[in-house]
């Protein structure tokens, strides 16, 4: 028996999303030839994968046509894979961290980006994250391209991998209705920024750097701009 229209395209959007998986590996091996802005770039184009293969399930019914296959579990091995395992390397193995944290550093990346992942409370109400989400794959960048003194780098690495446990508020660009139009607004522009900050090698000057720093404050303190219910 042929599978319907329905099945097939349910399928396809099953495989969009396990492209990230390939992403992945292609990122990695990019990384360890030391070809940082080229992971990035692929790291993006996983980012891409991700924010539109949700949208794309839930428009077409996904998980009531192919119940067999779990979108929601395929989801999160590839956002381990390109939010955590990747970037995990890149901090550790870049010189980044000051040479005895590296491989800790990296280590406890993986370790609590995968508790998070299987964290069942790891949304809160109104589609907040609960604690840092794992976005390993935009600490490690904005760590690429502001190079902080090693110290600080392990610093932040260190308070991330903390914030990961703690229920504090971290926005989901996407799906968080307050205050949506700024940060999906803001969302593009840091996409531009990173954008030309990757094709600039990683290397911008100012005009890209200090946005780039001002945006991920942002996000890092969005979740405490709720309005009180």
């Amino acid at each position: 028996m042929m599978p319907n229209f329905a099945t097939v395209r349910a399928f396809t959007i099953h495989i969009f999303t396990a492209s990230g998986a390939a992403l992945a590996l292609l990122a990695m091996i990019l990384a360890t030839a030391g070809q940082w802005p080229a992971m990035f770039f692929c790291l993006g184009l996983a980012l891409i994968v991700d924010g539109l293969d949700g949208p794309m399930a839930r428009a077409f019914d996904v998980s009531e046509v192919l119940p067999r296959w779990s979108g929601e579990t395929l989801d999160l091995i590839v956002d381990f894979v390109t939010y955590v395992f990747v970037p995990a390397y890149a901090i550790a193995a870049s010189g980044l961290l000051p040479p005895a944290l590296s491989l800790v550093g990296g280590l406890g990346i993986v370790v609590t980006g995968a508790l998070y992942f299987a964290d069942r409370n790891m949304k809160m109400d109104e589609n907040y994250f609960r604690g840092f989400p794992a976005l390993w794959n935009m600490a490690a960048f904005h760590l690429f391209v502001l190079e902080p003194p090693a110290w600080v780098a392990a610093a932040v690495v260190a308070a991330l991998c903390v914030l990961t446990f703690v229920p504090m508020r971290f926005v989901h660009p996407l799906r968080v209705k307050h205050l949506r139009p700024l940060t999906i607004g803001l969302m593009a522009v840091w996409a531009a920024l990173a954008l030309a900050a990757v094709v600039q090698n990683l290397e911008p000057g100012p005009y890209v750097t200090v946005p780039l720093a001002g945006l991920a404050g942002y996000f890092l303190i969005a979740g405490f701009l709720r309005r009180p219910n």
